[in-house]
């Protein structure tokens, strides 16, 4: 690793973010450093601010022929790809003499290769990506110490950032589940002390997103922070882009909900509800199989089957992360929120009739709060990025 600098890159909605992660031989562990870049999109001049993507039925449509890129989709990809270059060849420029070895972390559904961006609902499909990193990088005559092997999923580094990380709250257990809440949601699992990846594991258990409540909204308006801004935007009439400017994000409409705004009472009343529902289902499915508490955004997904092999397996943890963690840590002592969640939570397990549910996860008739953790890692995607791509390089046997 003496001449290798680890980025794990985080790429989002707004910006994109990237971290020298350290590797500690001697634990076979990781860990975030103090080396940081950013960068908006909004800082380029290129950049739309009011984009609209092309339709998604189109992108699907077009995932495996051609992909038509109109010239504002280039436009916006451009400044995409650009940002995270320039993250990537200022970390580098901070490092000289080092080679970079890569794992980025960008939404959407990939290229068949998976080093592109094929189809994306908030934003611009980008099919050559890592290409277009790479030529970046050697135009500053600046090395990789390999290509980048692929892109990957938030939702998974997340779970690599909490199973590999110093601080990881996978790492000492068997079976867990991790739900994070940034701009989006993340779902992750360890089954029998393995990262069991949602997109294995999709034809028996769903995405948070995937799923909807019984308002008709998708779980994930419920446990991500633009999702519990979007909810308090309805409630109150009071648009986004508004709550935006006055900088009213899910720290602040808790603080109202304790002022007794009535807007962020009853969003923070339905968020207690919904996250509780979705780990009540989260534990039953898995130890259960499907019990159809839900319907799908997409009315054509294909339930899940009720058989699968983690049948009888009982979490032993569930990690709340990123913005959702602090939310739920800083309502602790508020009698909102996180005292709904469990509030909620034991109605549901004691109105279940398996004993050994009820044994595992009641004490006195009251869910136990320990069962619960609140994640410190509020950049495991960029740790798990990292990870992702040490992993690749020791087993492409280049290290």
């Amino acid at each position: 690793m003496k001449n290798i600098l680890l980025i794990g890159i985080d790429g989002g909605a707004t910006k994109v973010s990237g971290w020298v992660i350290n590797y500690k031989e001697k634990t076979q562990l990781f860990q975030i450093s103090d080396i940081n870049l950013q960068k908006k999109y909004s800082d380029y001049p290129d950049h739309n601010p009011g984009y609209v993507p092309v339709d998604i039925k189109t992108q699907l449509s077009e995932m495996n022929n051609k992909i038509h890129l109109t010239r504002e989709e280039k436009q916006q990809g451009d400044v995409y790809m650009n940002a995270t270059a320039d993250v990537i060849i200022g970390l580098l420029e901070k490092n000289p003499g080092k080679k970079a070895l890569v794992g980025i972390g960008m939404p959407g559904l990939k290229t068949a290769d998976k080093r592109g961006i094929s189809a994306i609902a908030n934003g611009p499909r980008m099919p050559e990506f890592s290409e277009f990193i790479e030529l970046k990088i050697k135009e500053k005559k600046l090395t990789l110490g390999s290509p980048v092997a692929h892109i990957g999923s938030d939702a998974d580094y997340c779970g690599l950032g909490e199973e590999y990380s110093t601080d990881g709250l996978f790492r000492d257990v068997e079976n867990a589940y991790y739900l994070g809440g940034g701009t989006g949601v993340a779902d992750a699992l360890k089954l029998k002390w393995e990262l069991i990846p949602f997109d294995q594991a999709k034809s028996w258990i769903a995405k948070a997103w995937e799923m909807q409540c019984d308002k008709g909204i998708s779980f994930e308006r419920y446990a991500s922070a633009a999702g519990i801004q979007f909810i308090y935007s309805r409630y109150s009439n009071i648009p986004v882009e508004e709550l935006n400017n006055n900088h009213i994000y899910p720290p602040q409409i808790l603080e109202k909900a304790l002022s007794e705004d009535k807007a962020a009472l009853d969003t923070i009343n339905d968020v207690s509800i919904y996250i509780a529902t979705l780990l009540y289902e989260r534990i039953t499915t898995i130890y259960s199989g499907w019990l159809g508490l839900f319907s799908f955004v997409n009315p054509a997904r294909e339930l899940p089957e009720k058989d699968h092999k983690y049948r009888g397996v009982l979490l032993d943890r569930i990690i709340i992360g990123q913005r959702l963690g602090d939310l739920l840590d800083d309502s602790k002592q508020t009698g909102l929120l996180w005292s709904r969640i469990i509030e909620r939570l034991s109605e549901l397990f004691n109105k279940n009739n398996d004993n050994r549910l009820k044994k595992k996860y009641l004490q006195n008739g009251k869910f136990r709060e320990d069962f619960i953790a609140i994640s410190r890692l509020r950049e495991a995607p960029a740790i798990g990025a990292g990870v992702d791509a040490w992993l690749t390089y020791k087993k492409n046997n280049l290290c």
